[in-house]
């Protein structure tokens, strides 16, 4: 079984086919601490004024990911 590692992941720009919009770029993942499973991405909130007052940061289900692209990850994600 081949597997895929973290800096693979890391940087790709998130796309939400429900709007159309980017999200980000993948920060960082979620783990279930029992099993070892990814449970979700995370991508960075919009930055506010010079990057202070920072929403919070987008978590995505795993569930929510439609295609994982070579530059890009697709989702289906309502916000």
């Amino acid at each position: 079984m081949e597997g895929m590692r973290f800096s693979e992941l890391h940087c790709r720009e998130v796309i939400n086919l429900c709007d159309g919009a980017r999200l980000g770029e993948v920060s960082d993942l979620v783990f279930d601490p029992v099993c070892g499973q990814i449970t979700a991405i995370v991508v960075p909130g919009q930055g506010g004024l010079m990057g202070l007052f920072s929403r919070e940061d987008c978590v995505i289900p795993w569930s929510c990911i439609e295609t994982l692209g070579e530059d890009y990850i697709l989702v289906k994600f309502r916000r």
